[in-house]
């Protein structure tokens, strides 16, 4: 069987920055176990899937090299940048059925892709030993829970100083959201994000965290429309816009690599 697959680097107006993703676009869905080994092969954050289930409407899947997960921002990107380049070309918006997360959508305008996405709200938690002797460094703001822990520390420079123990974060039930107030012009806020358990010790740009970000800087700053930077070791720029109980979260993508699968 051969699969036509292409990496993709999302968030990012160049390669090598933004988050990589491999998108394999497929007719019909490949055993699991399958598409469990071809993550674990790419070895990328995410690998996609997806399957055309109507006009402009597609059945989406996102695995780590190690686990599916429920939702995926950067390679949701990727996908609709693939599908608008070798797939179906002029296309502006794209619709994607999922799992657990709903129905989704991606609209493109010119070469910028915005994501429409669920809003989750965090609330204050209780945080955890683990998670706290886990990430290191001064005490946080504020800690906060919805998929993810959501930790807020007051400055950038300490979110970017992070040298977490990933041992301690992978025995946490959720993945873990790191952020603080921007620190250079035009940036409303910062992040990094960890996920040890699922096979990303870091990942570069989280498209999906900012279901949480969005809604919880909005709320503080007083803010529907923001600016936000993931500033892992590649680094992306995300536009963000609070819709009600939807969140906007807009990029670049750029063409890395494109070949064929062979199984």
């Amino acid at each position: 069987m051969r699969l036509n697959s292409y990496t993709v680097d999302a968030f990012a107006t160049g390669v090598f920055a933004g988050n990589p993703a491999a998108v394999v676009p497929l007719r019909d869905w490949l055993p699991e176990a399958t598409m469990q080994a071809i993550a674990a092969e790419n070895n990328l954050s995410e690998t996609a899937f997806c399957v055309p289930e109507g006009e402009g409407v597609w059945a989406i899947r996102w695995f780590t090299p190690g686990t599916e997960v429920d939702l995926c921002g950067h390679a949701t990107l990727a996908t609709a940048y693939v599908l608008s380049r070798f797939v179906d070309p002029g296309r502006e918006r794209f619709a994607f059925r999922t799992r657990r997360a709903g129905d989704l959508s991606v609209s493109r305008d010119g070469d910028v892709f915005t994501l429409d996405f669920p809003a989750r709200p965090p609330v204050p938690v209780e945080p955890p030993a683990d998670l706290l002797e886990g990430l290191g460094g001064p005490p946080p703001a504020a800690v906060l829970t919805a998929r993810d822990f959501l930790v807020v520390y007051p400055t950038a420079e300490q979110v970017r100083a992070l040298s977490p123990r990933m041992d301690r974060l992978a025995g946490l039930d959720r993945m873990t959201i790191v952020t603080a107030p921007g620190d250079a012009p035009g940036i409303d806020f910062v992040s990094r994000f960890f996920a040890p358990a699922k096979g990303v010790p870091e990942d570069p740009v989280t498209g999906s965290a900012h279901c949480t970000l969005i809604p919880y800087w909005a709320g503080r700053l007083g803010r529907t429309r923001l600016e936000a930077e993931q500033v892992s070791r590649r680094g992306g720029r995300l536009h963000c816009a609070l819709e009600g109980d939807r969140v906007r979260i807009g990029g670049r993508a750029v063409l890395y690599l494109e070949g064929v699968i062979h199984i």
